[in-house]
């Protein structure tokens, strides 16, 4: 894990603050996926921001663990 240094603030995008520090940092990260067991909160963000959002299992999956 790699600590993420939050230079830009996207509030609100969510309904959920704490969903909001997760968002931020995987924008700030440049992360490609949010990985959640909270999907639905997330798909209204994740397509203005072009994030894949997915399950922890879904993302086993596609690491083929």
């Amino acid at each position: 894990m790699t600590p993420v240094q939050v230079y830009y603030q996207w509030r609100p995008q969510m309904r959920d603050a704490d969903d909001e520090m997760v968002l931020e940092a995987a924008l700030n990260g440049r992360a490609e996926r949010i990985v959640t067991h909270n999907v639905r909160d997330f798909l209204s963000a994740v397509k203005r921001f072009e994030l894949k959002v997915v399950t922890p299992g879904s993302f086993l999956k596609e690491i083929r663990i």
